[in-house]
């Protein structure tokens, strides 16, 4: 959703802003930050980061700016398909991110510059890769100074990733929480007590914990001495983290969903039919944009992009997300997105005025929505009205291609086991009567060998 003007979560930085303008992107430059800009831009940074891939491209462009008393110039960022936040990310989109960030920082200390924040907040994922979209993120390196982002660098990333991989990946969501970071003390207590025997893991993490702790409160003064550290020691930083960082591994095995598609519920009869309605789908409705809701693994999220549908693909399940985004990292899937979200439970917005994240709707709508296999969960597993379902899809999307399956089905009778039918209009019937109020139903087509029944349809 784009509203005229500065954006919600752009007022921290006294060197610039993002405002929209006429449906477009801009990002004013002040005049504070005017050398270290020129710093970036002429040493080549800003060239060799974009090359790489690391960096949003921008433009200089002569539009007026938004506060002209304080502004210098005005650029116009590449436009992104979508704002995802940390906490919609699974442990290696996480790690990727950290990674490109520190990659960031070693190329700006080799001309000359640094990171002056290192916020999860300030990358991306576009074309299917980790992006730094903060242009104005460096400044001029000052000589013999410890990295300023060090302490953000490991509450934002290398704290939700230790308690990811050694204590449980659902912790990743303490970034919902906490948006500057999970607090050092917080992961130092949460952390296995055999955290301690990792040397990277002991400086950047426990003592680093420990000496925030010793000097909170004490005037600057009296902090200790001054810590001076010039270039190689801050480049030996950095491979300290990096290597902190990639030592880090999760595999996403466990998980209720991520072996999914070896245990699904249909014939090779049935699922090729499934294929085949959803690929007739998306001929029918022609979607730039589609959101792809309880993806698993990415089966059918893969039809779309493959077309050149910029997918967005959300699941609860860390470990299905895991997998999804690491077939698309290595399919190089420009047009995948994967993502974690509890659909009962979506990202709200938050922050100050709540407003800094945006919420879950706020980022749509999509042009369609596939929800296969998903409405049993949300309305026997979750008690979620077939009504109130229905008029949510169609807040998210205009198209939609939906999968009804009814209680005689295998994982309907597993939601039931154990607990008490308490959902009478829970029938194709009730189904149709509550999409209906929402949507024209298109088509109801059969999944062969199956009870399961696929609609699609438009909106209202």
């Amino acid at each position: 959703m784009k509203v005229e003007g500065r954006l919600p979560a752009s007022f921290r930085d006294p060197s610039g802003f993002l405002y929209h303008h006429e449906d477009t992107l801009y990002r004013q430059v002040n005049q504070s930050y005017q050398a270290h800009f020129e710093a970036a831009e002429h040493s080549g940074l800003f060239e060799e980061l974009w090359t790489a891939g690391l960096l949003i491209r921008h433009e200089s462009v002569p539009v007026p700016a938004l506060d002209p008393s304080i502004a210098w110039k005005v650029i116009r960022p590449e436009p992104l398909a979508f704002v995802s936040y940390p906490y919609e990310w699974s442990f290696s989109q996480l790690r990727d991110a950290a990674l490109a960030t520190l990659d960031v920082q070693v190329r700006a200390l080799q001309r000359g510059l640094s990171l002056k924040d290192s916020s999860a907040y300030n990358i991306q994922f576009h074309r299917g890769r980790p992006v730094l979209v903060d242009s104005l993120s460096f400044e001029i390196l000052r000589p013999d100074q410890p990295w300023v982002a060090y302490r953000q660098f490991c509450q934002h990333f290398l704290a939700p990733l230790a308690l990811m991989a050694l204590r449980d990946v659902r912790l990743g969501q303490l970034l919902r929480i906490h948006l500057d970071g999970v607090p050092l003390d917080l992961a130092s207590r949460m952390l296995p007590r055999s955290s301690w025997a990792r040397f990277s893991l002991l400086v950047h993490l426990h003592l680093h914990a420990l000496s925030q702790q010793r000097f909170a409160g004490r005037p600057v003064a009296q902090g200790g001495r001054q810590v001076h550290m010039g270039l190689p020691a801050l480049r030996g930083l950095v491979d300290s983290l990096r290597s902190a960082v990639g030592g880090l591994r999760w595999k996403p095995t466990g998980t209720p969903w991520a072996e999914y598609q070896t245990t699904d519920s249909y014939s090779t009869a049935g699922a090729s039919a499934k294929q085949a309605l959803v690929a007739a789908f998306l001929r029918q409705a022609k979607p730039r944009t589609l959101w792809d809701l309880g993806a698993n693994t990415g089966a059918f999220s893969r039809l779309a992009s493959g077309q050149g549908v910029f997918t967005v693909a959300w699941d609860l399940d860390s470990g299905a997300v895991e997998r999804n985004y690491l077939a698309a990292r290595e399919s190089a899937d420009p047009n995948l997105l994967p993502l974690l979200l509890d659909l009962a439970n979506p990202s709200p917005g938050i922050g100050w005025d709540l407003g800094e994240r945006s919420s879950f709707f706020d980022r749509g709508p999509a042009d369609a929505l596939l929800a296969l296999a998903l409405v049993h969960h949300l309305a026997i597993g979750n008690n979620v009205p077939l009504g109130s379902l229905a008029r949510t899809l169609r807040r998210m999307g205009d198209w939609l291609a939906v999968e009804f399956i009814p209680k005689e089905d295998l994982q309907a009778r597993r939601l039931l086991a154990s607990r008490v039918d308490i959902f009478p209009d829970y029938d194709q019937t009730g189904f149709e009567a509550a999409f209906s109020g929402h949507f024209h139903i298109l088509g109801a087509n059969p999944i062969p060998e199956s009870h399961r029944v696929l609609y699609t349809m438009k909106g209202l």
